[in-house]
C-alpha cells in the first residue's frame, strides 16, 4: 500500500492534516491506534468535559438561580448515570463525524499502533500486541500527530481508581461527597468545576502562587474569587503535595506550604491529578529514523514543523507551543499546504485560548506582565460584565474584558475576558488583532444591544482614550 502521506494519529490535529491533504488531491492514510478516531480531545479530553460542563452548570443554575427567574422546582436530583450516558452519546456522534469525514474524504484509516520502520515505511501493528504486524505502509510524507497524555508523576501512586487524572474524571458512577484536586490550571479548574456544582466538596491544591498561572493576573484573581464564592471550592495556593496515597475507599493528600513549609492533610473521595500533560510519543520508533526529541520529549521542528528527517512533521502537542485543539488544527492545515508547495502562515501569537468555567475565560494576545517585561508602553482599558444590560439580564455579571493596547499606536496587543459566553466572543479579538486593528477601531465597531459583546467595544473606549459609555 503506497500513499502520499500517512498521518500517526486521529486527534484535531491529525484528522485535519488528513481532510487538507486529501482535499488537496494527495493519496492520504490516518493510523489511529485506538477503535474511534477522535484522539483525546474527542474521546476523553474537550468534547465530553464539555458536556459534563453544560450538564453541571444546568444542575448548578436549577439549584441555585432559577428560583429568582420566578421557576419553581421540587425534588431536584442529579442522575449521574443519565448525565454519563448523555456525555457518552455526544462522544459517540461526534465521533461518528468524523468517521464520516474519513470516508467523504477518502481517506484510508488504519487501526493499530503506528510506527516508523524507516522514513518511508510505517507499520501498523496490534495495539495490545506490537510484535504482530497488521499493515505495512510505504509513504512519501509523514505527519506525527499523536497528542498528548496526563502528567502522574510516580510518587502521586495513581491507580485509576481513586487516584485519578481527567481521563477516569469523566466517567465517575456517583457525585463525589469530596475531591482535591492537584493543579489549578485549566484542566483542575474545569472538571473542578463539574463536580463542585454537582455538590462535592472541591480543595485545590496549586504549587504556584495564582490560579490560572499562565495566563494574565487580574484574569486568575477573578476566577479564584468567583470560583470560592459560587462554588466554595477552597483554594491552597503555593503549596506543593509532598504525599499521595489510597485505600479502597479514600484518599490522603499531604502537601507543604512553599512560604513557611506548614504542612497541611486532605482526605477525600478521590484525588484528580490536573498538573498537566506531556508529548505521547511511546513506541513510535522515533529511533530507527533518528528523529530528534528535545528534554520533555518533544519532537523537535523547523519553522515549516518538519523534524530534522526530510519528509517527516509533527504537529500539535507533541511539538512545542500550548496544547490546543485548535493550535493543532492549524498546524494540520499548515503542513498539509507546505507540502503542496504553498506558503501558509500561522500566528502563534493570536491563537486564542480558552477555560470553559463558568464564568468561562478566554485570551488572545500578550499579557499585561508580559508586555511590562518586554518594556512596551501600553495603556490598559477594562469594563465589567455587571454593567452590561445583557448580562444584568441573564444574572451573568460576574467578570470583565480587558483591552491591552500600546500606548503611542493604539495597536491592540492582547485582549483578556472573564464572563459569560467569552469563548465564543474572544474571535472578535481575534479577528481584530489578525488585522492589526487598534483600541479605537474597535470601539468604533457597532455592537448589538443588548449583547455581551459590547464589554469589548466599552473596554476599548476605556484603553482608547478612557471614555467607556456605560460607567
Amino acid at each position: 500500500m503506497k500513499f502520499d502521506v500517512t498521518v500517526i494519529g486521529s486527534g484535531p490535529g491529525g484528522y485535519v492534516a488528513a481532510i487538507r491533504c486529501a482535499q488537496l488531491g494527495l493519496k492520504t492514510a490516518i493510523i489511529e491506534r485506538y477503535s474511534t478516531l477522535g484522539g483525546t480531545c474527542l474521546n476523553v479530553g474537550c468534547i465530553p468535559s464539555k458536556a459534563l460542563l453544560d450538564s453541571s452548570e444546568h444542575y448548578h443554575n436549577a439549584e441555585k438561580k432559577f428560583a429568582m427567574h420566578g421557576i419553581q422546582l421540587d425534588n431536584l436530583a442529579v442522575d449521574m448515570k443519565a448525565m454519563i450516558g448523555r456525555k457518552n452519546t455526544v462522544v459517540s456522534d461526534t465521533c461518528k463525524g468524523i468517521d464520516f469525514l474519513m470516508k467523504k474524504n477518502k481517506i484510508q484509516v488504519f487501526e493499530g499502533h503506528g510506527s516508523f520502520v524507516d522514513k518511508n515505511t510505517i507499520q501498523v501493528s496490534d495495539k495490545k500486541d506490537n510484535s504482530k504486524v497488521l499493515h505495512t505502509l510505504q509513504t512519501d510524507k509523514v505527519i506525527i500527530a499523536t497528542g498528548s497524555k496526563p502528567i502522574a508523576p510516580p510518587a502521586f501512586n495513581y491507580d485509576k481508581k481513586r487516584i485519578i487524572t481527567s481521563t477516569e474524571s469523566l466517567n465517575l458512577e456517583k457525585v463525589p461527597k469530596s475531591m482535591v484536586v492537584i493543579g489549578a490550571g485549566v484542566i483542575g479548574l474545569e472538571l473542578g468545576s463539574v463536580y463542585a456544582r454537582l455538590g462535592t466538596k472541591v480543595e485545590v491544591v496549586e504549587y504556584a502562587d495564582a490560579v490560572l498561572a499562565t495566563m494574565d493576573k487580574d484574569i486568575g484573581k477573578e476566577m479564584k474569587k468567583v470560583l470560592k464564592k459560587e462554588l466554595k471550592i477552597n483554594f491552597h495556593l503555593n503549596h506543593m503535595v509532598t504525599e499521595v496515597s489510597s485505600t479502597s475507599r479514600q484518599v490522603t493528600v499531604k502537601a507543604k506550604s512553599r512560604k513557611d513549609d506548614k504542612e497541611i492533610e486532605f482526605k477525600a473521595d478521590y484525588c484528580l491529578i490536573a498538573i498537566g500533560r506531556k508529548a505521547y510519543t511511546d513506541q513510535l520508533g522515533l529511533e530507527h529514523v533518528g528523529v530528534q526529541v528535545d528534554e520533555r520529549g518533544r519532537i523537535e521542528t523547523n519553522e515549516h514543523l518538519q523534524t530534522n528527517i526530510e519528509g517527516i512533521y509533527a504537529i500539535g502537542d507533541v511539538v512545542k507551543g500550548a496544547m490546543l485543539a485548535h493550535k493543532a488544527e492549524e498546524e494540520g492545515v499548515y503542513v498539509a499546504e507546505h507540502i503542496c508547495g504553498q506558503h501558509p502562515h500561522i500566528n502563534y501569537n493570536l491563537i486564542p485560548g480558552v477555560v470553559y468555567t463558568w464564568p468561562e475565560v478566554a485570551a488572545v494576545g500578550q499579557t499585561e506582565q508580559q508586555l511590562k517585561d518586554a518594556g512596551i508602553p501600553i495603556k490598559v482599558g477594562k469594563f465589567p460584565f455587571k454593567a452590561l444590560g445583557r448580562a444584568r439580564a441573564s444574572t451573568d455579571t460576574d467578570g470583565f474584558v480587558k483591552v491591552i493596547a500600546h500606548k503611542e499606536t493604539d495597536e491592540v496587543l492582547g485582549v483578556h475576558m472573564i464572563g459569560a459566553r467569552v469563548a465564543d466572543v474572544i474571535a472578535e479579538a481575534v479577528v481584530a488583532m489578525e488585522y492589526r486593528a487598534s483600541a479605537e477601531d474597535i470601539s468604533r465597531i457597532s455592537h448589538a444591544h443588548p449583547t455581551f459583546t459590547e464589554a469589548v467595544k466599552e473596554a476599548a473606549l476605556a484603553a482608547t482614550d478612557n471614555r467607556p459609555l456605560h460607567i
